[in-house]
């Protein structure tokens, strides 16, 4: 049974919006527009693009979970696979991955076996919780990204909340109340 308080004390958010220098912002808006052509398509608004060291983009990718009934078919994986083994691990330990919605549980973890050594993320797990609303098939593990990296015994730096009112544009009317 749940207590009282528990079930009228909304939860806090995650941490406030982060700055960010021009690269990421425009990587990070990059992702965002991919979000839209997924929702475009018909799939969870979520896009990720994948930028080596160099600054080069590695892998672009959105949600296609509808799309392919593949239910791991999120943003961060789809670049992932992408990438396959073409990309060394010490490039990836030095590559960011930029996700319009901060990762989920699975992508966290991918992301982690993958050795990539850093994330800046727009829309925070919380928030888009919020947009979802408590419909049981639109929930999620309530877990955030940087638990599963601080698990890691690797730093995997990670940046967001950011760009919060761009990256939530995709998400406005999509999900049903």
């Amino acid at each position: 049974m749940h207590h009282p308080a528990t079930l009228s004390r909304p939860a806090p958010l995650a941490e406030l919006p982060q700055a960010l220098d021009d690269s990421d912002t425009r990587h990070l808006r990059r992702a965002i527009a991919w979000a839209c052509t997924a929702r475009a398509r018909g799939n969870p608004p979520f896009g990720a693009v994948l930028v080596g060291p160099d600054g080069d983009v590695l892998a672009d990718a959105y949600c296609q979970t509808h799309e392919t009934g593949d239910s791991t078919a999120h943003a961060e994986m789809q670049a992932l696979r992408q990438i396959g083994d073409r990309v060394p691990r010490e490039v990836l330990a030095q590559s960011t991955l930029y996700a319009s919605t901060e990762p989920c549980v699975m992508c966290a973890g991918a992301i982690f076996w993958a050795g990539i050594g850093r994330v800046v993320f727009g829309l925070d797990a919380q928030r888009l919780r919020v947009l979802r609303g408590n419909r049981p098939e639109q929930r999620d593990i309530a877990l955030s990204c940087r638990t599963v990296f601080s698990a890691a015994p690797h730093p995997i730096d990670c940046v967001g909340p950011a760009l919060v009112a761009e990256a939530s544009a995709p998400h406005v009317g999509y999900w049903r109340a």
